[in-house]
């Protein structure tokens, strides 16, 4: 295992609790205390994945999010003492993969950690490599994990993508919140059906012409959601 981990957190217990347990199993482990010394990091070491606190000491958590995800398509997880429903769909949207609270349990944390890095290698994968939609204008390469629209590839995060090819396996089905919420997420995530609104809702932002109105992701009311075409 090689995979690069990148701890932003200003609590230096911890630094040395995640570290410990995370350099246990086999990972490379980065410690950053503040949100620009973090930016730095992510940027020089380019790491598989970053924790993310919420309330550091220079710039918020959300702002590092934000500028991460506008740079790149890491797989971060928020650890945060900000529990509540409304700030757990917050971190989502703005493009977070995973959101635990403190106080946490380290061996929980490296399981989530594995878990979404599991979620990013690829998971499931299906029977063939292209998936096209649209007359080709939206576009899976399920071996590459790029998507592509009108030939422009699309920057998705790993939920955003994983949402995406949970629906288009099987068009024009309609999954529930609770499906989907394991398909992107793991079995073992104990979550909000209201985190894949928000997924939903940036996906829809990347890819639709016009996000209001989508012609791809489609709301099925009382249901949940579906890939409204047909595979070519």
């Amino acid at each position: 295992m090689n995979e690069r981990i990148l701890i932003i957190d200003d609590e230096p217990s911890v630094h040395d609790v995640v570290r410990a347990y995370l350099e246990r199993d086999g990972f490379t482990v980065y410690s950053a205390t503040n949100g620009q010394e973090g930016l730095d990091l992510a940027m020089s070491k380019r790491p598989d994945l970053v924790i993310l606190d919420l309330m550091l000491p220079d710039v918020s958590g959300e702002e590092i999010c934000r500028e991460l995800r506008s740079r790149s398509d890491v797989a971060m997880l928020m650890l945060t003492a900000k529990s509540g429903e409304d700030q757990r769909v917050e971190g989502l949207q703005l493009g977070a993969d995973d959101y635990l609270t403190k106080p946490f349990s380290p061996r929980e944390l490296v399981a989530r950690v594995k878990a979404v890095l599991r979620r990013v290698a690829g998971g499931e994968m299906p029977l063939v490599e292209l998936l096209r939609f649209d007359d080709g204008r939206l576009q899976i390469d399920t071996v590459r994990h790029e998507v592509r629209v009108a030939d422009e590839t699309v920057d998705l995060t790993p939920s955003e993508y994983n949402l995406l090819l949970a629906i288009a396996q099987y068009p024009g089905r309609a999954y529930s919140r609770f499906e989907l919420i394991n398909r992107v997420r793991g079995h073992d995530f104990e979550g909000y059906e209201r985190t894949i609104d928000a997924h939903v809702k940036n996906l829809r932002q990347k890819i639709e012409v016009n996000p209001s109105e989508p012609r791809y992701v489609e709301t099925v009311h009382g249901v949940g959601y579906r890939l409204g075409l047909r595979r070519e």
